[in-house]
């Protein structure tokens, strides 16, 4: 297992349990961690080095043997389309391209259900689009997670709960019987601790981990 890593995004749902989980592995020697604004809680973690990041240009890595991104936003907050292509796409596949610049063999990237180059939907247009940018980077090893709806508590993080997930958590105990395991929503930590045992695992290539994969993977112990 390589023990220096990058990670984006680590103020979100699933960013934020990346950390936690990497800063509890004994393996975990250097945890580099890409922050647009401060993190105290996140900075202090062990191993956690922090690398402003202003928005713009791309800062350059230290040496690093793994990335992982969690970077995303959503239209509703982003604010326009042309925003939220700035972060879905462009801040992650410079994220990507920075990485594989420090040396990453392994990266393994936040995607969403649907994802699809091809898509008439433009979320799920730009998640595809990513996808194949990413792919050509030229990564040894690429883990792809194409969670379902994410669920966790974004109080803790200081985001706002949106109505669809807080809908989401209240029924899927009653209903998830009938809902497709594809299609459950998924806890961010679950999605975590998928991600790093597929990032950790997976023989040389693209892996695309769905949903349904997801949760099988980030079980707990």
């Amino acid at each position: 297992m390589s023990n220096r890593y990058a990670l984006a995004g680590a103020s979100g749902l699933v960013g934020r349990a990346l950390a936690q989980a990497l800063s509890a592995d004994p393996r975990c020697t250097e945890l580099h961690l890409l922050l647009r604004r401060p993190l105290p809680a996140l900075e202090a973690l062990p191993h956690a080095r922090a690398i402003a990041w202003d928005g713009g240009a791309m800062p350059a890595l230290p040496r690093v043997d793994t990335a992982l991104c969690a970077l995303g936003s959503t239209l509703k907050l982003a604010g326009s389309t042309d925003a939220f292509r700035s972060v879905d796409f462009d801040a992650v596949l410079a994220f990507a391209q920075a990485a594989h610049k420090a040396g990453a063999r392994r990266f393994a990237m936040v995607s969403a259900l649907g994802a699809d180059a091809d898509s008439p939907m433009f979320y799920n247009r730009v998640k595809g689009e990513i996808e194949q940018a990413v792919q050509a980077v030229g990564f040894r090893h690429l883990v792809i997670g194409r969670p379902s709806l994410l669920i966790g508590d974004r109080d803790a993080i200081g985001q706002p709960i949106r109505p669809g997930e807080a809908l989401a958590q209240a029924l899927a105990p009653a209903f998830a019987w009938l809902t497709p395991r594809r299609l459950r929503a998924i806890p961010a930590d679950t999605v975590a601790r998928a991600l790093l045992a597929a990032v950790d695992t997976s023989p040389p290539g693209v892996r695309v981990v769905e949903s349904d994969e997801l949760q099988t993977l980030g079980q707990e112990p």
